[in-house]
């Protein structure tokens, strides 16, 4: 039979083509004027599972909580070689922080019932906090391996990884169910599959092509998905009070633009004696230790 596995993925926007329109006023960030992408790291969690299955057997089931043009991330899991995606869309998630995004997603991950492994991408780049994974663990009462860069051994009772730390390198196990979160090191996720990309490329057309902004908030439902469940916050059982903006607590108290600007330059001598020199500075200076 092998394992049941659950990998969680976001479409994040792209912060390297982040401009001065990236947030709004209310502390939230500008999706609209933002390019999107497959959050990098949850990449690296879905390659993982997908290499878990090649090695012991099972199936891999992606959900992701968004907006509908979230379903872009879905359909390159397919691409991949995941067996089941889900959509979690619906206006009462909209706004949420980690505490509310976690909720959700738990809600989501015990409908769809059984499950071995849990795996999560260590942090997501628009946020960079790290909390979604260990809270969704915490809610559903698992054990967690955070930071993981390498599995090590995996059978149908347990698994070994090597995670890393300040210092090094753990190696821990655990028997079955628990939750991972995948570091950027891990893997190298491998390319979409041709025939999957033909075979799917297609589906969810009408949500992939709506902004990435909220206007998806005044919408009553959407299209039907093929091969793609869509759950709203009812098919998930979720109370209504616990996510989007009413769950959150996290609220943003302040916006500052920062531009770094160089106020001097300097020549550093093309030499041994130049380079000692400058690095001793940087020393001194407390900018490198």
């Amino acid at each position: 039979m092998g394992l049941r596995i659950i990998v969680t993925v976001k479409q994040v926007p792209d912060t390297h083509n982040v401009s001065g329109d990236a947030m709004k006023e209310d502390g939230t960030v500008n999706r609209a004027v933002l390019p999107t992408i497959f959050n990098p790291e949850d990449l690296n969690a879905l390659e993982e599972a997908l290499q878990i299955k090649e090695t012991v057997g099972g199936t891999v089931t992606c959900i992701s909580m968004g907006p509908p043009n979230a379903v872009e991330v879905l359909k390159e899991c397919l691409y991949r070689g995941a067996d089941d995606v889900i959509l979690v869309s619906d206006r009462r998630f909209a706004g949420a922080d980690t505490l509310a995004t976690s909720y959700a997603l738990k809600c989501a991950i015990e409908k769809v019932g059984d499950y071995d492994l849990i795996l999560c991408g260590r942090q997501a780049i628009d946020g960079d906090t790290a909390q979604v994974g260990p809270q969704i663990a915490e809610k559903l009462g698992l054990n967690q391996l955070t930071c993981v860069s390498a599995v090590t051994a995996i059978d149908n009772e347990s698994i070994t990884v090597r995670r890393s730390v300040e210092d090094g390198y753990e190696v821990v196990r655990s028997r079955f169910p628990v939750l991972l979160t995948i570091t950027g090191n891990a893997n190298e996720p491998r390319s979409a599959n041709a025939k999957k990309v033909m075979t799917y490329k297609n589906i969810g057309k009408e949500l992939a092509s709506t902004s990435y902004d909220e206007s998806y908030l005044s919408t009553d439902s959407s299209p039907v998905l093929t091969y793609i469940k869509e759950w709203n916050v009812e098919a998930i059982g979720a109370d209504p009070q616990q996510c989007g903006l009413s769950g959150s607590p996290t609220k943003v108290k302040k916006i500052q633009s920062v531009v770094l600007a160089a106020r001097e330059s300097r020549q550093v001598a093309n030499s041994d004696a130049g380079i000692s020199s400058l690095i001793h500075e940087l020393i001194e200076e407390n900018i490198i230790g």
